[in-house]
C-alpha cells in the first residue's frame, strides 16, 4: 500500500521548493531505491505543466568508476553534463543510497582529483542557482542503509524523515512559509553584526562577518531545511573548534575533528577517526583549508543525530562550519573543489557573542 506522505512530499518539493512552472524542464536525479517518490515527483511535475527528465543511477557504479577509470577518464567531463546545467530550469536531487560505504576502499586522492575536475561544473551550477537561473532542491530518501546508519528501524527512520520535512502534514507549504518569515527576521539582525565569537567546551573561535549576507534556508534548497548561514571574511578566523558530530568524506567516516585557525586558514588538525580522509580533503586545494560557510541550525523538529549531514546540520541548537567553497550569494569568495559541512553541538554550555554581547547561548537565540 502506498504511503500517503509520499504524495504530500512530492507536492512540497515540486510546488514549494522549486516552484515548477508550465513549460519548465525539470531534471530528477535519483536511484531505484527511491522509486515510489520518483514516480510521485514525476507525476507532480506533469500536473504542474513541466517536462520531467529522469536520470537514475545504480548502486556500485561510482565504485566501478574509481576502480577502473584511467587518468584520462578521471579528467573527462561529458559536454552533456554542462548542457544540463544550462538548459534545465530546475533539478530535484533525491539521494537514496543502498550502501553508504561504497567508496570506502577508494584512494581519497583519486576522489579528490575527480572532485577538482568537476569544480568548474559545480561553480557554473552554483552561479546559475544564485543568480536566479536553475532551481534546485536536495532530499535524502529513507533507505535501509540510512536507517541502519541512524541506528533505527526503517519504519522509525521513515517517520523521522517525514516529520522533519512536514511537521505540519495538513499544510506543509504553509509551515515552510512561516519558517521563512521567522528566519528572515533573524537574518536581518545578523547582517548588522561585525564579529562573532564562539566559546564553549573545546571551542574558542572568532571570525568577522561584516558586510556579508545571511542566507535564510527555508526549504528552497534542502528538504528538510532550517538554518541561517553566511560566508565569513576569508582571512579572519582565529582560534580552534571541535566537532562532536560524526561526518564522512566520500563514504569514509570521520569523527572527532579538531581544527585550529590562524588568519583564516587551518594550521593544525586532528581527527579521532578518519584523519587520513581529513588530511586528503584539506590537501585538495588551498581553499579547502578556509571556511566557506558558518551556520546556525534552527530546525527544532530534528533533535537526534542520524549521521546524515543533510539532517544533522539542521538540528536546532547546533552550528556547522563548512571547509571549502563559499556560496557567492552570501558574499563569500573562497574557492575550492570541496564544501564539507562539520557539525557541533551548542546545547552544552556554549555561546556566541555578537560584537562582544552574548546573543546565542545553549543552542538558543536570546531576545528574539
Amino acid at each position: 500500500m502506498s504511503d500517503p506522505r509520499i504524495d504530500k512530499l512530492a507536492h512540497l518539493l515540486v510546488d514549494y521548493s522549486v516552484e515548477v512552472k508550465p513549460g519548465e524542464i525539470v531534471l530528477i536525479n535519483s536511484t531505484p531505491e527511491a522509486g515510489e517518490l520518483v514516480r510521485a515527483v514525476y507525476r507532480e511535475i506533469l500536473l504542474h505543466g513541466g517536462h520531467p527528465l529522469l536520470r537514475l543511477g545504480l548502486e556500485g557504479l561510482d565504485e566501478i568508476f574509481f576502480q577502473c577509470a584511467t587518468d584520462e577518464q578521471l579528467d573527462f567531463v561529458p559536454e552533456i553534463r554542462k548542457f544540463e546545467v544550462e538548459h534545465t530550469d530546475a533539478q530535484i536531487g533525491m539521494g537514496a543510497p543502498a550502501n553508504l560505504r561504497e567508496l570506502a576502499g577508494i584512494d581519497p586522492k583519486r576522489i579528490g582529483r575527480r572532485r577538482k575536475v568537476l569544480e568548474p561544473l559545480m561553480k557554473r551550477f552554483m552561479k546559475s542557482r544564485e543568480e536566479g537561473g536553475i532551481k534546485w532542491v536536495g532530499f535524502d530518501y529513507p533507505t535501509n542503509a540510512l536507517a541502519q546508519e541512524a541506528g533505527m528501524s526503517l519504519s522509525d527512520y521513515q517517520d523521522f524523515v517525514f516529520k522533519a520535512c512536514m511537521p505540519d502534514e495538513k499544510d506543509p507549504v504553509a509551515y515552510w512559509k512561516k519558517v521563512h518569515e521567522e528566519q528572515e527576521r533573524l537574518a536581518e539582525v545578523l547582517e548588522k553584526v561585525e564579529e562573532l565569537h564562539y566559546q564553549g567546551p573545546n571551542l574558542d573561535l572568532k571570525m568577522k562577518v561584516k558586510g556579508r549576507k545571511w542566507i535564510n534556508c527555508d526549504g528552497k534548497i534542502n528538504m528538510p531545511d532550517g538554518e541561517i548561514f553566511t560566508g565569513p571574511i576569508e582571512d579572519s578566523a582565529e582560534g580552534f573548534i571541535y566537532f562532536d558530530y560524526p561526518s564522512e568524506f566520500y563514504g569514509k567516516p570521520v569523527e572527532g575533528v579538531r581544527l585550529e585557525f590562524e588568519r583564516g586558514e587551518v594550521v593544525k588538525f586532528s581527527a579521532e577517526k578518519g584523519e587520513a580522509s581529513l588530511k586528503a580533503a584539506l590537501e585538495i586545494d588551498s581553499g579547502a583549508r578556509r571556511i566557506g560557510e558558518i551556520s546556525f541550525g534552527t530546525n527544532s523538529g530534528i533533535q537526534i543525530c542520524t549521521k546524515n549531514t543533510l539532517f544533522d546540520e539542521k538540528i536546532g541548537g547546533t552550528i556547522h562550519l563548512a571547509l571549502g567553497n563559499s556560496y557567492s550569494e552570501s558574499g563569500g569568495v573562497n574557492e575550492s573543489a570541496i564544501h564539507w559541512d562539520l557539525v557541533r553541538e551548542m546545547k552544552n554550555g556554549s555561546q556566541v557573542k555578537a560584537d562582544g554581547k552574548v546573543f546565542y547561548e545553549n543552542g538558543k537565540f536570546l531576545n528574539f
